[in-house]
């Protein structure tokens, strides 16, 4: 018997259908061993040792799988095939007692990038050591930002307050954030403005648009109009002008297909295209892959198999026609740093899957998706989009009052699809600050001009704008500018998003990153006194170390001690003469007459006695302003346990209403912007409005969900609207409700139905 070991269940029972009799799949239920969660965990005198415990949750785990590996011929480590696996793998072999110095039974190592039958079988049948080169590169990096995190974390809480955290990769895109917020609170915007003329063939109807571009030989964007009477000044001389074609340029474009995707590529395009967050999209990844649906998804590599290469033009000349197929296939050069050509982009291990013949009991996440890597992986195998793009100059001489007027200079640009090819299955998303020059053509096809054609002038509209500060990150465009610096590496920006987020030092708006108070304070801290730990080309070139470890270029140990010794003895110093951070408001304290501290609390700022051991405390001025605004706003709210007056309060996700019992009754309920409308449907709760969990869309629903699922997309204003929509939405089949946060249980710890 043969046992086989991996770290998830859902991985286990896939990998268990391609396998006979003489195999035994089991999972250890992800990592059994690691640094304790309380202490540091490393003797830092003994050259940086990891004390490794197996944690109470997975002693069970170890247990079981020690029962198992004694009854067995031989035990295949399994992990996954990347620095994280392998050290697994290793922990595993060392768990159980597997060192083959003391063991009986023989251990091996198989990788594979995707979980079906031919790729589990070549794997077994290829079976190498443990690398032990990918162990130290992994626990090079555990190491490191234990020592970050244990060492600054306290001198947070002495500096600023109790509870925060610090951390290799998180501190660097914090500051990314914090930076740019800083970049749009100094922005001025600039007022300018546009002529464009609508304009036709002398002997046509139809129109198109041209935009000035040039006065006399001087560029606009050069030049530039400043103000409206600039503006009106140039429209009065154009009244009237002659509109000359006076050059035509046409060329044909040839468009390539974007890559497959990458970690990193997936996690933006999804964010752009479905709206998921990075840690959305690597979890949904997580279980099509278990389940055998893509190839493995930490990935920096752009190879795809030949095996796969074959089925893409199947596939391709089946669903889209020979025409799209390629002669030979076509290759991606990587451009990241330590990409492991040996591992393959993410595509799905079977391209004749298509995305509509799925599962459909799938999670919808899920199919979306799978969709998105199908078609990706598809395109960059189709041939290149051919476009027709058309740029006609055009004068307009205009004369003021009989003198001698400007030569003005309009631009007319369009482009229509001669050949659609990669685009007939897939097109990239680009955000604003991605958009090339070629993006800005209109899309379609200007009519037929020649050079010296006169042309009709239509109308003439100037427009007012203003120029715009550079745009909030966004989880791709943060996940971009990470990768390009060589900040971390495709696994870690997920929950390096997702903890800044947790820590309070960002939060989202319209799905974008803003930082919190408590982030401004931290990075502010972090930057003056530790500027070499949060900097971009220190972590940078620390990620290139970890590479150089990986492939045996270098050892561990001394990496972790160049680290170490500079940054404990800037520790020690700062430690020492860094003042605590203390900022005294302009409010009196109603105990003592001083002025009050402003101190960061687990729910953001608030008012303290500046007297030892004093618990007086009060909201900031502008905080009472909001909370007094809401407490109108929902006055006559009764407890929903013991109809008592409910209260403002505020909690770790915002303004609530609770209990004036508190904590004698812990009645709360959330504060909803109200329609004015009873719910048609239970006639009980109000239709409010709410946001999508997803997308953040509004939408208008009962108060009462989920024991009232009535909802409607339009804000009601009328009864006969909300008769209307209950129709509709009685008529559409109702989908199970899913509800969130931790089970009822009653008083046996028994959960409630």
């Amino acid at each position: 018997m043969q046992l086989i070991i991996v770290e998830s269940p859902t991985k286990a029972k896939t990998i268990s259908r391609f396998l006979g009799g003489d195999f035994i799949v089991k999972s250890s239920f992800g990592h059994i061993r690691d640094l304790p969660k309380k202490g540091i965990g490393i003797d830092i005198a003994h050259n940086f040792k990891p004390e490794y415990i197996i944690p109470t949750k997975a002693k069970k785990i170890v247990s079981e799988l020690k029962k198992d590996a004694e009854k067995a011929d031989m035990v295949i480590l399994a992990t996954d095939p990347d620095r994280e696996g392998e050290a697994i793998a290793w922990h595993l072999a060392h768990a159980l007692g597997l060192d083959k110095k003391t063991t009986a039974h023989k251990t091996e190592r198989v990788v594979f990038h995707e979980i079906t039958k031919p790729a589990i079988e070549k794997a077994i049948a290829n079976p190498r050591e443990l690398d032990q080169n990918l162990v130290d590169a992994q626990q090079a990096r555990r190491i490191i930002d234990r020592l970050v995190g244990y060492k600054l974390s306290p001198f947070l809480w002495k500096k600023i307050r109790a509870g925060l955290s610090a951390g290799r990769v998180q501190s660097v895109a914090v500051r990314l954030i914090v930076e740019r917020e800083r970049e749009i609170q100094k922005f001025t915007p600039q007022e300018y403005w546009s002529v464009e003329a609508d304009l036709s063939k002398k002997d046509e109807d139809k129109t198109f648009k041209a935009r000035l571009v040039k006065i006399g030989e001087e560029s606009i964007d050069r030049l530039g109009i400043k103000n409206s009477a600039d503006a009106q000044k140039i429209t009065d001389e154009l009244t009237g002008a002659e509109y000359k074609v006076i050059e035509v340029v046409k060329k044909e474009v040839r468009r390539t297909p974007p890559a497959p995707f990458t970690t990193s590529t997936l996690q933006q395009e999804a964010a752009k295209k479905l709206g998921f967050s990075a840690k959305q999209t690597m979890t949904l990844a997580q279980r099509l892959y278990e389940t055998g649906m893509i190839t493995y998804m930490r990935t920096d590599s752009l190879h795809i198999s030949e095996i796969a290469l074959a089925q893409a033009q199947e596939v391709i000349k089946k669903e889209f026609g020979a025409k799209y197929c390629l002669d030979a296939p076509r290759s991606f050069l990587n451009k990241s740093k330590g990409a492991q050509e040996a591992h393959e982009a993410v595509r799905p291990t079977d391209l004749s899957r298509l995305p509509d013949q799925l599962d459909k009991n799938l999670d919808s996440g899920q199919l979306r998706l799978y969709d998105l890597i199908w078609k990706r992986t598809i395109a960059c195998q189709m041939q290149v989009a051919i476009l027709d793009q058309t740029a006609a100059d055009i004068s307009a001489y205009s004369t003021s009052s009989g003198q001698a007027g400007s030569k003005y200079t309009f631009r007319a640009n369009g482009q229509a699809v001669k050949f659609d090819g990669f685009i007939r299955a897939y097109t990239e998303t680009k955000e604003e600050d991605e958009k090339s020059e070629e993006d800005s053509y209109e899309e379609g096809q200007l009519p037929e001009l020649s050079e010296k054609e006169l042309l009709n002038l239509i109308n003439l509209a100037k427009d007012q704008h203003f120029t715009e500060p550079p745009p909030r990150y966004t989880d791709a465009s943060l996940i971009k500018t990470l990768e390009s610096a060589g900040v971390g590496r495709p696994s870690t920006y997920a929950p390096t998003l997702t903890t800044i987020q947790d820590r309070g030092y960002v939060e989202k708006e319209d799905k974008k990153y803003k930082p919190t108070e408590i982030g401004f304070s931290v990075n502010d801290m972090l930057v003056e006194n530790f500027p070499e730990v949060i900097d971009i080309n220190f972590t940078s070139h620390i990620e290139e170390e970890f590479d150089d470890i990986a492939e045996g270029k270098i050892k561990w140990i001394p990496v972790v001690e160049e680290f170490y010794a500079p940054f404990s003895k800037n520790l020690k110093e700062k430690t020492e003469s860094v003042e605590k951070l203390i900022v005294e408001s302009t409010t009196p304290c109603p105990h003592c007459g001083k002025m009050m501290l402003v101190k960061f609390g687990r729910m953001g700022k608030f008012l303290a006695c500046p007297e030892p051991g004093s618990k007086v405390s009060l909201p900031l001025p502008e905080e009472a302003a909001k909370i007094k605004e809401l407490q109108e706003k929902t006055q006559g709210e009764l407890c929903p346990i013991c109809s008592k007056p409910m209260e403002v309060k505020r909690g770790r996700f915002g303004y609530f209403l609770g209990c004036v019992d508190y904590p004698t009754c812990k009645g709360i309920s959330k504060i909803f912007t109200k329609t004015g409308f009873k719910c048609p449907n239970c006639l009980t709760g109000e239709v409010v409005e709410k946001k999508s969990r997803g997308r953040g869309k509004l939408f208008y629903a009962c108060s009462r969900w989920p024991d009232c699922t009535f909802l409607m997309g339009k804000k009601p204003e009328s009864e006969a609207e909300l008769q209307e929509a209950l129709k509709t939405w009685k008529e559409k089949p109702q989908k199970p409700v899913k509800k969130y946060g931790k089970p009822k249980k009653d008083e046996d710890n028994k959960p409630v139905s």
